[in-house]
């Protein structure tokens, strides 16, 4: 049984990967982005407002290719560094735990856990493959190219 659906299992990993990675990219495309070059100036990016639009649009763009399984293990890539950049620069003095308890109470800034998560999903991405119902797949058909 589990080999007739083992086509299917990057396909959950795919979509919410993908709408994670829209979810945070759209907003620094429009009414986040001043919000977004603010914080990278406060860190010290350089040139923020272009590299802004870049982490938007990497972001936005990788999101949509991975939910139809598009060049997933070179979109990973891009992605990949996206998310060490924003763990060593923001996340990292936070902590690991997604949940940061503040002293007086509440919940503060999330680690680098998240980080990591998204790392680990596109690495497993890459290494298996988009899967069934992905671009990649419908191209690999089409070429008559087989399992690898």
């Amino acid at each position: 049984m589990f080999d007739k659906w083992s086509s299917y299992s990057s396909l959950p990993l795919r979509l919410i990967l993908g709408f994670g990675f829209i979810f945070h990219g759209w907003p620094k495309l429009g009414n986040g982005h001043d919000g977004f070059v603010g914080m990278l100036t406060d860190i010290g990016v350089p040139a923020p407002g272009l590299m802004a639009y870049v982490v938007g649009l990497v972001e936005t763009l990788g999101g949509l290719a991975l939910i139809a399984g598009a060049f997933v293990a070179i979109v990973s890539i891009p992605l990949i560094i996206n998310m060490l950049v924003a763990m060593f620069t923001v996340a990292l003095p936070h902590g690991f735990s997604f949940m940061n308890m503040l002293p007086e109470g509440g919940f503060g800034m999330p680690g680098y856990e998240v980080n990591l998560l998204y790392i680990a999903g596109l690495v497993a991405l890459m290494l298996m493959g988009a899967g069934a119902l992905s671009v990649d797949d419908m191209r690999k058909e089409k070429s008559g190219g087989g399992d690898t």
